[in-house]
């Protein structure tokens, strides 16, 4: 449709947030954070860009773009034992049925779930392969 926008509602919100920047009693946590990481020099000269109003027309005009939302990882796989075994929807493992890597729910019996954070997971799959690899080889014999 066309009325996906209340233009009006679009802009008392950056006109809000833009008087948020020039407060210097502001009560906005984003803005505070921002004032409070430049009084420190390092973060002022290299990781905190100056906050500005969007409205300010020296920073150029506004641009819509239209976002889809997108899952990257879900934190999950299927329920493995550390055999990296699978259990089917009954609780019993699936014979023969392996998972490794990530759908093994990070390294088998889901040894970080929510607490994973990017760059752990690489051994967990290099240890629910080496598991998955080693208990199907022993169970062909």
């Amino acid at each position: 449709g066309n009325d996906l926008l209340k233009c009006e509602a679009i802009k008392a919100q950056i006109e809000a947030r833009d008087r948020e920047i020039t407060n210097a009693y502001a009560k906005d946590t984003q803005v505070i954070n921002i004032h409070n990481a430049r009084r420190y020099i390092g973060d002022r000269l290299i990781r905190t860009a100056a906050p500005h109003r969007i409205l300010d027309p020296a920073h150029g005009p506004l641009i819509a773009v239209k976002l889809n939302i997108l899952t990257r990882k879900t934190l999950g796989g299927f329920e493995t034992d550390l055999d990296c075994r699978i259990f089917g929807q009954d609780g019993k493992i699936m014979p023969g049925l392996y998972a490794a890597g990530e759908a093994a729910g990070f390294g088998g019996g889901g040894m970080h779930g929510y607490r994973s954070l990017e760059g752990t997971f690489l051994g967990g799959c290099l240890f629910s392969g080496r598991n998955a690899g080693r208990a199907a080889a022993k169970a062909v014999g």
